[in-house]
């Protein structure tokens, strides 16, 4: 980030940044420095720490979040990369504490995860995959999960998780447009 002091003279380099974002409906606004990740923003200015940080290389996926409803690593994204947009976190994505998300009620039915580390990215990647594959088969789905690494399972029951999350989803959208 550059600040211009007055026209025709070099930049000047700002070690920190104005940050506005909205996180889970909630706006915020910081200053922040500019090297700062996006994965240290959330887990250590906003303290939601469901976005775990695995690899720090954007292999894993643990780091995934929705930004604009899109899934990005966090672990790759500057803070500063996502002023003025939306970002929604695994605490964001059920409406409430009380009732979780389809695709949390799937993987808890199916047994879909063991230490649960690898857990809220995979449940985010899943959600920005299947608002593209709302009906996907299971060659579609593994193909979508590759982007994940879980070193517990063996994918399998995440398989079968998101098979059924889609078919929840699938059911509550037909259901909201009967109503």
């Amino acid at each position: 980030m550059y600040a211009f002091e007055e026209p025709g003279s070099p930049p000047q380099f700002c070690e920190e940044y104005n940050l506005t974002v909205t996180v889970n409906g909630r706006l915020y606004q910081r200053r922040i420095p500019v090297r700062m990740l996006l994965s240290d923003f959330l887990r250590h200015e906003l303290h939601l720490t469901g976005t775990h940080v695995g690899c720090e290389h954007g292999v894993c996926g643990c780091c995934t979040v929705l930004l604009n409803g899109e899934a990005v690593r966090s672990c790759l994204l500057l803070a500063v990369q996502v002023d003025n947009m939306a970002l929604t976190t695994i605490e964001g994505l059920a409406g409430s504490a009380e009732e979780l998300h389809p695709i949390q009620r799937a993987f808890q039915e199916k047994h879909a995860l063991q230490c649960g580390f690898c857990t809220p990215g995979f449940i985010m990647s899943i959600h920005a995959f299947l608002h593209e594959h709302p009906d996907p088969d299971e060659r579609q789905i593994r193909q979508g999960l590759a982007g994940n690494l879980c070193r517990c399972t063996g994918y399998q029951n995440i398989v079968e998780a998101v098979k059924l999350a889609a078919h929840y989803l699938r059911s509550s959208q037909s259901q909201g447009e009967e109503a």
